[in-house]
């Protein structure tokens, strides 16, 4: 693939996009989005439908699929003066070292405070659920450290009084369709962290996933606990001085045989969606092979990057400037992506999230 300096400057992933097309509510059915296939070698694009993903995919090709699960991780609160405060808890739950005390438990973690008069150091907040938090310190780009206190199972307590953190361009409440629609149908209950869904999996129906299965077609699982900096911009003009956040990511001993063993037999490694794409490079970054891996990963993936593990991927339609659609420009070459982004505007596909679907072969 060939690169020029135009792939490193920030501006050079902008497009427009109009508001109408980003999509704020899931289609009718799971699988009833349109998909795009994107060929990233000649860069050429087809328009299809996404049920036609079964008759696209090579007969054992190997999908690998994020399991994580999204938590209903914004919970409300109140100040002891009455005032109400929007806590966003970003450390995944699985990730939380609890500490027995005397009448419960308590951990710390980090996460977003919103409220009319921004809480301080040693503030307290009490929430539903016999949930009370105690405010730390301030992180970088307005994280705070909090410590947190209760009773009981702190799962059930998200599960119970919290709502599903739907992302910023998803102008409206979060509903009980969310409750279904924003997760995948194979999310994990025992992966329950992250608090954005990885949507590329959110089009795979039952239907879907047994003609698959019919047509000999595998899939394995990673976990990667999706974080708020998914949505955090790329803020360096110069895109090599961007600072990458950090998240979890697991391949357990199955996932790396099952990569092994079609990386062998000459079977593409289809990821299913960014982060599981994330997930695999990052690790194989860090050990220089595929292998079962625990651990974080910072990994930033642009234009000139070799991809060791992922052949092809199935992902949505990403942000302008946003560290994905850097990433899907690495694997099928940035004027081959805009040049079928526009061709998504010009066609009405919807965006985002709960937006329509690109296959990248």
């Amino acid at each position: 693939m060939n690169i020029n300096t135009e792939d490193f400057f920030l501006k050079s992933y902008d497009f427009e996009l109009p508001e109408d097309q980003i999509a704020q509510c899931p289609a009718v059915m799971r699988h009833g989005s349109k998909l795009m296939v994107l060929d990233q070698n000649s860069g050429e694009t087809e328009t299809r439908n996404f049920t036609d993903i079964v008759d696209l995919l090579p007969e054992g090709a190997l999908l690998v699929a994020n399991n994580s699960k999204v938590v209903p991780a914004r919970i409300f609160g109140k100040k002891p003066t009455g005032g109400r405060v929007e806590f966003l808890l970003l450390t995944p739950l699985p990730l939380i070292e609890a500490e027995k005390v005397p009448g419960g438990f308590k951990a710390q973690a980090r996460g977003l405070l919103r409220a009319s008069k921004g809480p301080k150091p040693g503030n307290e907040i009490f929430f539903d659920g016999g949930l009370k938090l105690t405010v730390q310190g301030k992180g970088r780009f307005g994280l705070s450290e909090v410590e947190l206190e209760w009773t009981g199972d702190l799962k059930k307590i998200f599960e119970e009084c919290g709502k599903i953190p739907l992302p910023p361009y998803i102008r409206r409440a979060a509903d009980e369709t969310d409750n279904e629609r924003y997760q995948t149908l194979y999310a994990c209950d025992e992966k329950a962290g992250s608090v954005a869904a990885p949507t590329a999996g959110l089009h795979f129906s039952e239907e879907i996933n047994e003609k698959l299965k019919a047509k000999n077609i595998e899939r394995a699982e990673v976990t990667l606990y999706v974080g708020y900096g998914t949505f955090s911009p790329v803020r360096a003009e110069d895109i090599r001085d961007h600072e990458m956040h950090h998240e979890y990511i697991e391949i357990p001993e199955e996932t790396a045989a099952a990569v092994i063993k079609a990386k062998q037999e000459g079977r593409p490694v289809i990821a299913v969606g960014t982060t599981s794409a994330r997930t695999l490079e990052g690790a194989f970054q860090q050990t220089g092979e595929i292998c079962e891996f625990k651990g974080e990963t910072n990994i930033f993936i642009y234009p000139g990057f070799e991809f060791k593990v992922v052949d092809r991927m199935i992902t949505n339609f990403h942000l302008p400037e946003s560290s994905l659609v850097i990433m899907i420009s690495a694997l099928a070459g940035r004027k081959n992506v805009l040049k079928a982004y526009s061709k998504a505007v010009e066609n009405q596909f919807r965006f985002f999230s709960y937006g329509d679907s690109m296959y990248i072969k």
